[in-house]
């Protein structure tokens, strides 16, 4: 059972700094691709970022150059670093990853920035 377990989040003023982590189980995690998603309230669920099995990278032109995505294969962790968040980055974040049958979510973090 593909268990995705998230930390991380919560309210920071515009251009701070939040990290998202992610914790993954039930499945060979080194094999596979990783993404973080974001919704906020009224909008459609958005890639943020993803993180390929052999750590190739791909932001959203949004983030880019504010946040960078690992990942620890040996801890099987995701992480999301987020650096000079503005008021827009509000939104809850998923931490995700799929197989051929079907898709696998974490539970969802809510980052607020606001002054």
């Amino acid at each position: 059972q593909v268990r995705l377990v998230q930390s991380g989040g919560g309210l920071v003023e515009p251009g701070g700094s939040l990290r998202l982590s992610c914790v993954a189980s039930g499945l060979n995690f080194r094999l596979y691709s990783m993404d973080w998603y974001r919704q906020a309230p009224g909008n459609q669920r958005e890639l943020v970022a993803r993180i390929a099995s052999d750590s190739t990278t791909n932001y959203a032109d949004s983030v880019k150059d504010r946040f960078t995505i690992s990942r620890d294969n040996i801890w099987n962790r995701l992480y999301l670093q987020m650096n000079n968040l503005k008021l827009e980055d509000t939104a809850v974040y998923y931490c995700h990853t799929k197989s051929r049958e079907r898709d696998f979510w974490g539970q969802g973090t809510q980052v607020t920035v606001s002054s």
